[in-house]
């Protein structure tokens, strides 16, 4: 994934993903956690973002090693 992703990207992405299949932001700041995503999408100075939705739990183990940040 380009560091600086576009919608289409994303688009793409998650388009080969069952459409059920609940979402999740990996977030590591210290300690590397899983949020909810929010559902309102604000478009500011050509720039789209998606607010979190409040934290979930810890990331699992297997996610913290895909990610390299075990």
């Amino acid at each position: 994934m380009p560091h600086c992703p576009t919608a289409g990207h994303l688009l793409r992405r998650l388009q080969e993903l069952d459409p059920d299949l609940p979402i999740r932001l990996a977030v590591n700041p210290s300690w590397p956690f899983a949020h909810y995503l929010g559902t309102d999408v604000i478009v500011r100075d050509g720039i789209a973002f998606i607010a979190d939705d409040g934290q979930e739990d810890y990331l699992p183990p297997t996610v913290r090693e895909a990610l390299a940040w075990a």
